[in-house]
C-alpha cells in the first residue's frame, strides 16, 4: 500500500511475525459489561525480545484491583531509527523522514523543504542556505532547545532532528492491564478538551514503542520549525525518547489467519490495536467514537487512523491503570 500522496515514494514493506499462543492469557466468557461476548486478554508472547513484561498488582479507573503488565522498553529492534531531516535540498527521499498535513503523508526530502514557502503560503519559510544546505539542529541542546514549545528566533527555519544518542540512558515503563474491562462510557485522553481524564499516550506497540498524543503541528510551524517524523512514523525527544505519531506499516505487526487487519499493539486499557485496513484494503464500517468494534475472534479492539492523520485513537472505551 503506498501511503503517501504523489509528491513521495512508498514506505518500505512491514515486518510482520505470526502469531504465537500464550499459555498466560486466552479468551473468557464475561457479561460485566455492554460487551457481552470473549474478552481477549493481553499476550506478553507478542512482545518482541528485549521488552520487559513483567505482572503486577494494579487498580484501574473504575476501582478494579487486578493484574497489570509492566512493560519496559527503550528503542525499536525491528527497524532503523531516522533518518529525518535531509542536509541539503538536492537530497532524495532516503536523506529525510515524513510529514503528516491534512490527512496525507509527504517525504521531507530535498524538494519538500525548498518548496516550502510555496507549500505553506508564506515566504518566511527559508530553511537553508545560498548553497542549498538546510538548517538542521546539530546537538543536544539544540534539540532540547528546539523542542521547547516556547522555542525562540534562534531556531526558526530549523529542520529539528533529536538523534538517538541523545536517549540512551532513556528508558520508559507503562502499565496496561493483563485482561481488558469494556466499561460503557468512554475516557477522552489527557489533554483533549474540556472533561478529559485519562491518560496522555494512546498505547504500546510490539516492538515497546509508545503510540503517542497528536504532534503539536500547529507550535511546531508556528515557531518556523520542522520536526519530521522517520519513515515508521517516530522521532525524538529527550522526555519521551522515540515514540510514533503515526502507524505507517514498519513496525512488527502480527498477521490474522481470517483477513482481517493486522494487530500492531495495545491499547493503555488492554484492548488491541489493530492496522486501519483489513487485507483486501477496507476499513471496518462499524468502528465507533473511539475508533473500536467487536468482533468473536479478538473480543473490542481498535483500528488506528490513517497514517496522515496525526491520530491513532480518539479515545478509550476501558479501564486503564492510574
Amino acid at each position: 500500500m503506498n501511503i503517501r500522496t504523489p509528491f513521495t515514494a512508498a514506505i518500505a514493506l512491514a515486518v510482520t511475525i505470526t502469531a504465537c499462543s500464550s499459555d498466560s492469557t486466552g479468551v473468557t466468557e464475561t457479561g460485566t459489561s455492554d460487551v457481552v461476548g470473549v474478552v481477549v486478554g493481553v499476550d506478553p508472547s507478542h512482545f518482541l525480545a528485549g521488552t520487559t513484561v513483567t505482572t503486577v498488582p494494579c487498580t484501574l479507573s473504575d476501582g478494579t484491583v487486578t493484574t497489570c503488565y509492566n512493560i519496559v522498553a527503550s528503542t525499536p529492534t525491528d527497524h532503523e531509527m531516522g533518518p529525518w531531516c535531509p542536509e541539503n535540498i538536492s537530497d532524495g527521499e532516503e536523506a529525510g523522514g515524513i510529514w503528516l498535513e491534512n490527512g496525507e503523508v509527504y517525504d521531507v526530502d530535498g524538494a519538500f523543504v525548498a518548496n516550502m514557502a510555496t507549500f505553506y503560503n508564506d515566504n518566511t519559510w527559508l530553511m537553508y542556505d545560498t548553497n542549498g544546505d538546510i538548517y538542521v539542529t546539530a546537538t543536544e541542546e539544540d534539540c532540547i532547545n528546539a523542542a521547547n514549545p516556547n522555542v525562540g528566533e534562534a531556531y526558526k527555519n530549523f529542520c529539528v532532528e533529536c538523534i538517538p544518542d541523545y536517549i540512551s540512558d532513556l528508558e520508559r515503563t507503562w502499565l496496561i492491564p493483563t485482561t481488558p474491562i469494556k466499561l460503557t462510557t468512554a475516557a477522552n485522553f489527557a489533554g483533549m478538551g474540556p472533561g478529559s481524564f485519562g491518560p496522555t499516550i494512546r498505547g504500546i506497540a510490539l516492538n515497546g514503542v509508545e503510540f503517542s498524543a497528536s504532534a503539536p503541528v500547529d507550535n511546531i510551524l508556528g515557531a518556523y520549525t520542522l520536526a519530521p517524523f522517520d519513515d515508521a512514523g517516530g522521532h525524538i525527544n529527550v522526555h519521551q525518547g522515540y515514540h510514533y505519531h503515526a502507524a505507517t506499516g514498519m513496525s512488527t505487526k502480527v498477521t490474522q489467519d481470517d483477513g482481517h487487519a493486522a494487530m500492531i499493539g495495545y491499547a493503555t486499557d488492554g484492548h488491541g490495536i489493530y492496522e486501519q485496513l483489513n487485507e483486501d484494503g477496507s476499513e471496518p464500517d462499524d468502528l465507533d467514537a473511539c475508533r473500536g468494534h467487536y468482533d468473536d475472534t479478538r473480543g473490542y479492539h481498535y483500528h488506528v487512523d490513517a497514517p496522515g492523520s496525526n491520530n491513532f485513537i480518539n479515545c478509550l472505551y476501558g479501564a486503564y491503570a492510574n
